[in-house]
């Protein structure tokens, strides 16, 4: 089964303790494609302007990702800057240019209507809304931050209730249900709408919440992290790809797919921008996999 992402294709000029990447290959749309690409076929749908590198076109149609989606208007490319701390889980916003995503209305071709598993990456509610009315997709995730919570969060609600799973990190369940205990953020997310609640936790792992189930993974430990840009979006392509593999949501391909989304994103991690992600195979995916299953197991 297929997947659609909706979400931003960006330039990203990224700063670390390891380096420093100018202008390389971003956006939340990009690196989920890629990761969810390892499964299964994938839609993008997003917007990137005349001065899109012809390059970048090349990797995302050489790994199968449908561009049909993928507009280019007048104008530039959206782009983000930002700086890394010493501790590579904080960071700094130098700059954002939205560009031609600040005008961006989806328009979903045929093919990414019909895709079975749809995923709404962070955009505005409103945007969001937009191509809930124009898929028929059976199953549907999300992605949100704290600015659409404080700014739209009535859009974000009624969003909410149209989909199945929620894909957030711990900061953003406490801003939106205003609880420090992320078990009862979760069950209050549930009352929101979403059946499913992955709450991700950087280097501590995620978290995922079906009802009263609930089911923890650590983050795959690395030796050396390079560029955290991405992850998260990298774990939801992950996530929601294992699931089109699978073809079926239930409680065992849910924490399969929680799994294969950690691993996704431990490749994002070791180089800057999607260039490592870009490079492995589905062995090494698997490789992995069978890495972490090993390291967690205790029986």
């Amino acid at each position: 089964m297929s997947v659609t992402v909706v979400g931003s294709v960006a330039l990203d000029t990224v700063e670390t303790p390891a380096g420093r990447n100018d202008e390389g290959l971003g956006g939340a749309a990009t690196f989920f494609s890629l990761a969810a690409s390892f499964y299964t076929d994938v839609h993008l749908v997003g917007v990137v302007g005349e001065d899109f590198p012809e390059q970048h076109v090349a990797l995302l149609q050489s790994k199968n990702i449908s561009l049909n989606g993928l507009e280019r208007a007048p104008g530039k490319t959206f782009r983000w800057t930002g700086r890394y701390h010493d501790d590579i889980n904080e960071r700094d916003t130098l700059d954002t240019q939205l560009n031609v995503f600040e005008h961006f209305h989806p328009k979903l071709p045929r093919a990414a209507c019909e895709s079975e598993f749809l995923f709404l990456g962070n955009i505005h509610p409103a945007l969001q809304m937009e191509v809930l009315e124009q898929a028929n997709a059976g199953f549907v995730g999300l992605d949100t931050m704290n600015l659409w919570i404080n700014v739209a969060g009535d859009g974000l609600k009624a969003v909410l209730k149209e989909v199945d799973a929620l894909i957030i990190n711990d900061s953003e369940v406490r801003l939106l249900t205003g609880e420090r205990n992320i078990v009862v953020g979760a069950s209050k997310v549930h009352a929101l709408g979403p059946e499913i609640v992955v709450v991700k936790k950087g280097e501590h792992g995620c978290l995922l919440f079906q009802g009263d189930r609930l089911f923890a993974v650590p983050a795959f430990p690395l030796r050396h992290v390079v560029d955290p840009t991405g992850a998260g979006d990298t774990f939801a392509g992950g996530f929601m790809g294992s699931l089109a593999k699978q073809g079926h949501v239930d409680w065992t391909t849910l924490r399969q797919a929680v799994v294969h989304g950690s691993v996704a994103a431990s490749f994002t991690c070791e180089a800057f921008g999607p260039d490592r992600l870009a490079a492995v195979t589905y062995a090494d995916i698997m490789r992995r996999y069978d890495a972490f299953r090993a390291l967690t197991q205790f029986t």
